[in-house]
């Protein structure tokens, strides 16, 4: 990925990087890419190279690469700590903020989605990661009577899919990784989809994570570049990749309900990319075969 994005001809910068959580080499938040001069187009990117480690690890389904891109500022610079996250298509987005409330008991939620979506809440799939932190979340979507569908890992491909025509999830639900919920924003803003997020700061160290982002975008301490001042402010998917155009990108790694994964033959490899973008709408997905 690194390779590839230093062909383009543009003033690039990592704003969600991969390199510190995972001891990468490269790809850091705040790292320059691209061939661009000072005169080139500002070009601020998030990035996973490898959302589903785990899945990826054990051959699981549904392990992807994926980037979001927009203009200089158009992506908040999220630090690594857990995010509250709601995340629905477009048949549901104008109930977020109003009907639909991060603070407000997932049953009632779950209730006005269903009526949004045209559906009984018995037949409404909720996708949520199976963790032990989300035990009451679950227990209030099984007594609201929804059909509550437990992920492993990936929680991004679920806040996806809610906005996917056909992959019949409905909305994605609980805290899993901020700078993926703003890589999620922006695929559901492409989507015509919506989102809430709340930046979960746990204790010290989480606190300590925001500062450190804080130093590394030259921004006062306690406060990323895009953050609010109040981190458990409620954020939408516009506050949270605000850039216009947005682009989107994910390939798939090993196969699953967002994209194929890789496949080997015989005469070379097959690769599949979703593409999405905002301006003009855009949603297409690509196969490529290559010879190896």
């Amino acid at each position: 990925m690194r390779r590839e994005l230093d062909r383009i001809p543009v003033r690039g910068r990592v704003v969600i990087g991969e390199g510190e959580r995972d001891r990468a080499p490269m790809l850091w938040t705040g790292e320059a890419f691209g061939r661009g001069d000072e005169a080139s187009f500002g070009l601020d990117i998030a990035v996973d190279p490898l959302e589903g480690t785990n899945l990826c690890a054990t051959g699981g389904p549904g392990a992807i690469a994926v980037l979001a891109a927009a203009p200089r500022g158009g992506l908040l610079t999220a630090p690594d700590v857990y995010m509250d996250k709601i995340a629905v298509g477009p048949r549901s987005r104008h109930l977020l903020g109003d009907a639909v409330r991060l603070r407000r008991d997932p049953g009632t939620n779950l209730r006005n989605l269903a009526a949004a979506e045209g559906v009984p809440v018995g037949e409404l799939v909720v996708v949520v990661l199976e963790r032990s932190r989300h035990a009451d979340l679950i227990a209030d979507a099984r007594r609201a009577g929804a059909r509550v569908r437990l992920i492993g890992d990936g929680d991004l491909s679920a806040a996806i899919l809610a906005a996917t025509p056909g992959s019949g999830v409905h909305v994605a639900m609980g805290s899993g990784g901020a700078p993926e919920g703003v890589i999620a924003a922006a695929a559901l803003r492409c989507m015509g989809g919506g989102m809430l997020g709340r930046l979960v700061v746990r204790d010290e160290a989480d606190q300590r994570r925001i500062e450190e982002v804080s130093r590394k975008a030259g921004m006062p301490a306690g406060r990323p570049a895009g953050t609010p001042a109040d981190p458990f402010r409620t954020m939408t998917a516009e506050e949270l990749a605000p850039g216009e155009p947005l682009r989107f990108c994910a390939a798939g790694v090993t196969d699953g309900p967002l994209v194929g994964g890789v496949r080997f033959g015989d005469r070379g490899l097959e690769t599949t990319t979703l593409t999405l973008g905002s301006d003009p709408p855009e949603m297409r997905r690509t196969v490529r075969r290559r010879l190896v």
